[in-house]
């Protein structure tokens, strides 16, 4: 058996290099997948750059401006939810998208299709198996 710790001897530095490299990396570092990943500053966007994320119309981009207006720079993106319109589930759903430090990035609308877990299909067709008929 002199061969396994040759063969320690041989991987586990070999092993500790890719991780090491791997652990590095700034977005692996945070936690999050290495991606080109897009985000809309929430401090210096404006109300075209807001209405860019998912479910975002131009009046929830207006309010967002005339919140930071009045209350000044966001200080965490959590702040966000102080807006009127903003819950937790939306805080959510948005929060990959959102920093409050560094350019914008996000150049187009994020599709929001399926968000609610309905398809294009349901929400057109009404329900029409769930209301009763008048007689």
């Amino acid at each position: 058996m002199a061969l396994r710790p040759i063969v320690r001897a041989l991987i586990v530095p070999v092993l500790g290099l890719s991780l090491s490299g791997l652990a590095s990396h700034p977005a692996v570092a945070e936690g999050e997948a290495p991606s080109s990943h897009k985000t809309v500053n929430l401090n210096q966007a404006t109300a075209a750059e807001l209405a860019r994320l998912p479910r975002v119309g131009p009046k929830l981009a207006d309010r967002i401006v005339a919140h930071r207006k009045e209350h000044g720079p966001f200080p965490r993106v959590e702040d966000l939810m102080q807006v009127k319109g903003v819950g937790e589930k939306f805080f959510t759903a948005l929060k990959p998208y959102l920093a409050v430090s560094g350019p914008t990035t996000l150049a187009e609308k994020v599709s929001s299709a399926g968000s609610r877990g309905a398809t294009s299909k349901t929400k057109k067709s009404g329900g029409s198996g769930s209301k009763k008929a008048k007689a």
